[in-house]
């Protein structure tokens, strides 16, 4: 059953990534990163959630009203901070993790299959630079759709439905992430990424089930390339 065999590969993936010491250190790395940056961004929104609510409403003078306020600039704290934390994961997606996640899975390859298959024609700035372009529909639109879809579960009847929708395609979404590093690094074609993705779509639920777990899912995310490498080179090889 797929679903077993995602479980089983983002487990032998972490026990691998805990045992190998670059790997080891490449994992920690990329989960400092989008700590610390999401921390960063929360923190800005929470030293000036009083000027931001201030250019939204002005601050009441009435007491009667003055609590609304009150509740309003910390609801859209709440709502900015979720969002930074989004960013932050975007923005160490493209501009940092894909460098990290690509370096996890080369490693990874090299020591299950003796080398690194890739492209002669292309230089190494011009590979870096295609693997940052392949983050955005492969990354941001996903995100920027799934937080449509929670937006309106909030404001419909139908909201613990696609709650459990979602919260389903994001881990799959999450799990393609790092499926997709090693075609990604060959340059195939998007076409054929994405028809990999929907064939083994009940594999990508399995793998990205452990990233629902609080705690299990902070380890697994950041060694998840290695999981994910194991499981195409498999598939492929």
């Amino acid at each position: 059953m797929q679903i077993l065999s995602g479980i089983r590969y983002n487990l032998a993936g972490l026990k691998m990534g805990l045992m190998t010491p670059g790997l080891l250190f490449l994992g920690l790395l990329r989960f400092f990163v989008v700590i610390l940056m999401a921390i960063g961004l929360g923190a800005i929104i929470l030293i000036y959630h009083t000027d931001i609510i201030s250019v939204i409403w002005t601050k009441p003078e009435s007491l009667w009203v003055v609590w609304m306020w009150y509740l309003l600039s910390w609801l859209i704290s709440l709502i900015l901070i979720v969002f930074s934390s989004v960013i932050a994961y975007l923005l160490s997606q493209i501009l940092f993790s894909v460098v990290i996640m690509d370096r996890m899975s080369r490693i990874t390859e090299r020591r299950s299959r003796g080398h690194v298959t890739e492209p002669n024609n292309l230089s190494f700035l011009g590979q870096l630079m295609y693997l940052i372009r392949q983050e955005i529909p492969r990354a941001i639109i996903p995100v920027f759709l799934l937080l449509i879809l929670s937006v309106i579960g909030w404001i419909t009847p139908l909201g613990p439905f696609i709650t459990i929708f979602t919260s389903i395609i994001a881990v799959a979404v999450l799990a393609w992430d790092n499926t997709d590093l090693v075609p990604a690094r060959r340059c195939l074609k998007y076409r054929s990424r994405f028809r990999f993705f929907i064939d083994n779509f009940s594999f990508h639920i399995g793998f990205g089930l452990l990233f629902l777990i609080p705690v299990i899912n902070i380890l697994c995310l950041s060694f998840a390339p290695i999981g994910a490498t194991l499981f195409y080179l498999d598939q492929h090889e």
